[in-house]
């Protein structure tokens, strides 16, 4: 079996797409996936599966979501080892995650952006903010607060051309925190 953390863009905000957390567990559930776990209501799922293609995941989580709810929601899968990866690849090594792990941003990208956007991208990040692209994740540096930044995730989107959704580095921490009890829960 295969650990997974499913990461869904735009539930339970501003009263707008609410999904209950212990519903969306039971439609993970039906979907033939195991040790179904949820994560605040942002819209976290870690599970495991034995499938290993995560597009045919990210499409048959979409497609029960939109079935169920008559809403879209775009759906975000990577590994617990991409997890991992994304965390140990982080820029800002001066980060500490106590202090500043809500300051400091993971979006994840549907799929690589091209140099071109990325450059566009960059030319709107003024100091004190940070940002670099790595592969298929953005990290954010906004020392003065994500809601006082113009680096959205729908700012990002926009200029990369590419679904994405983000989380903070509080809550990258904790999913794979999560995920790896998970896992020794169920040994």
């Amino acid at each position: 079996m295969n650990k997974y953390i499913a990461i869904l863009r735009g539930i339970n905000v501003s009263g707008q797409k609410k999904v209950l957390m212990a519903d969306l567990k039971v439609l993970f559930e039906t979907l033939g996936f195991t040790d179904v776990s949820t994560y605040i209501q942002s819209g976290n799922v870690i599970f495991q599966s034995s499938e290993t293609d995560k597009c045919l995941l990210i499409t048959l989580i979409e497609s029960a979501i939109t079935q169920k709810y008559n809403f879209s929601v775009p759906v975000q899968i990577r590994s617990h080892s991409d997890l991992a990866d994304i965390i140990t690849e982080l820029p800002f090594k001066e980060i500490n995650v106590a202090d500043e792990g809500a300051k400091v941003l993971i979006t994840l990208l549907a799929d690589l952006p091209s140099q071109n956007n990325i450059e566009k991208l960059l030319s709107y990040v003024v100091a004190p903010e940070k940002l670099r692209i790595i592969g298929q994740t953005v990290y954010l540096h906004c020392p003065n607060g994500y809601g006082r930044s113009k680096l959205s995730n729908v700012f990002i989107e926009n200029k990369l051309k590419i679904s994405a959704t983000t989380r903070n580095l509080k809550t990258a921490y904790k999913l794979l925190h999560l995920s790896v009890a998970n896992d020794q829960v169920s040994k």
